[in-house]
């Protein structure tokens, strides 16, 4: 049976990784460079305002879903998440994205008001 310190280990690493795909996957520096694949997608069609008021509808509810989720997180959950929101601000030799440093202190602030109801 693995010990509680081997689990721990474990997450770590998994966390390590994840948080290492992200110089990856073009949100560090903010540029995404398409792969071959990419270039023989077709490009999506536009979005409707019908579409564009149901994803907000949609977005708000996952805002309020992971809000319910973080107040009952763990403090070390709770944690985590603020430290990935550090992870993703600019960091030293990395060109910051405003789309990045906005989504960074949205983070912030979704942990914040989970706070509320801890």
């Amino acid at each position: 049976m693995p010990t509680q310190n081997s689990d721990g280990a474990d997450q770590a690493i998994q966390r390590r990784q994840a948080l290492s795909r992200w110089d990856n996957e073009g949100g560090a520096t903010g540029l995404i460079v398409p792969s071959e694949a990419d270039k023989d997608h077709v490009a999506a069609p536009e979005m409707s305002n019908a579409d564009l008021v149901a994803l907000h509808v949609r977005v708000i509810a996952l805002e309020n879903l992971l809000i319910a989720l973080l107040a009952t997180a763990s403090d070390e959950q709770v944690e985590l998440a603020r430290d990935m929101a550090g992870y993703i601000s600019p960091r030293p030799g990395f060109t910051p994205h405003p789309l990045t440093i906005h989504a960074a202190a949205h983070m912030i602030d979704l942990i914040e008001r989970s706070s509320r109801f801890r």
